[in-house]
């Protein structure tokens, strides 16, 4: 117990040179260990045929990495691409698909600056404990479906931005999974966030298969495994990663992730530009009211 508090005490020392490493699985794994597996899901299939334009192409690598540990940090760009196990559970497997640089600089500078101008993005308003406060973060939504988050209720627009379509479908050819919807996050500088959350909602079904692609300035993508029922909601041991999310990379969140894990961007008080974070997921109708 105290040589984990210890590793807990040094959590945010990420700053420093990182260690090469490799995600939970189980501690008696040794880091760094490696075995080849097919149980990446239907999409990790490079599609040479169907990716033309060279700024898609990617080497998705075949191993799988295991990680055991209390604070991992996972490097991104072409140093981290990988697929990466985080937990293994009675819920099933949590698994992150990292690949850096799968839009190319140029063509994420221009994208980046498309998205940033022509996009309606708008603030929303949260309430809690009944003071309200604006959201730090401007949004917008696509899909037919309504999405509903934080009591925060998006309506329906299916009038999907061209780029925005575009990157979806190349998405999809890449990974195998197809999407209906598009929450679009805009993190103005460095002060701006999103809080400890899970992408749970009942739309989103069991085990959602979350696409994040990022823009823009380099934020950090933080993970806590959420604690066993007989802790009460203490996260204060739990393990956790962090992931710096560069310009043009993609990270796909599926199986369990979103059960047995919450994820955040935090409050930087570095000097941050503004950055874009495109997450694609399947929105299910949600049930009637009784």
């Amino acid at each position: 117990m105290e040589d984990k508090r210890q590793r807990v005490r040094v959590q945010g020392s990420w700053a420093g040179p990182a260690k090469r490493t490799v995600l939970p699985h189980s501690a008696s794994r040794t880091v760094g260990s490696r075995s080849h597996s097919t149980a990446a899901g239907p999409g990790w299939v490079k599609k040479e045929s169907s990716v033309p334009e060279k700024q898609f192409v990617f080497d998705a690598s075949s191993e799988v990495q295991k990680i055991a540990c209390a604070v991992q940090y996972i490097p991104s760009f072409c140093r981290g691409n990988g697929t990466y196990e985080i937990s293994t559970g009675a819920t099933g497997v949590s698994r992150l698909q990292l690949l850096g640089n799968f839009i190319e600089p140029k063509e994420a500078d221009w994208m980046f600056e498309q998205l940033r101008l022509e996009i309606p993005w708008k603030q929303e308003t949260h309430v809690r404990q009944g003071v309200s406060y604006l959201e730090p973060r401007l949004t917008a939504w696509y899909g037919d479906l309504p999405y509903s988050y934080s009591r925060i209720r998006k309506e329906p627009n299916p009038h999907w931005h061209p780029l925005l379509s575009m990157l979806k479908d190349r998405i999809e050819e890449v990974t195998g999974y197809t999407f209906n919807s598009l929450l679009c996050n805009l993190y103005r500088n460095g002060k701006d966030s999103v809080d400890w959350h899970s992408d749970n909602e009942p739309s989103l079904s069991v085990n959602p298969v979350i696409a994040s692609l990022s823009f823009g300035d380099t934020r950090v993508f933080e993970m806590r495994k959420k604690p066993a029922p007989e802790k009460n909601g203490d996260f204060t041991y739990v393990d956790r990663l962090k992931v710096p999310l560069d310009h043009g990379t993609l990270l796909i969140m599926e199986g369990a992730t979103q059960e047995d894990w919450q994820h955040r961007v935090p409050k930087e008080y570095h000097d941050r530009g503004a950055r874009i974070n495109l997450t694609f997921r399947t929105i299910f109708p949600e049930p009637a009211k009784r």
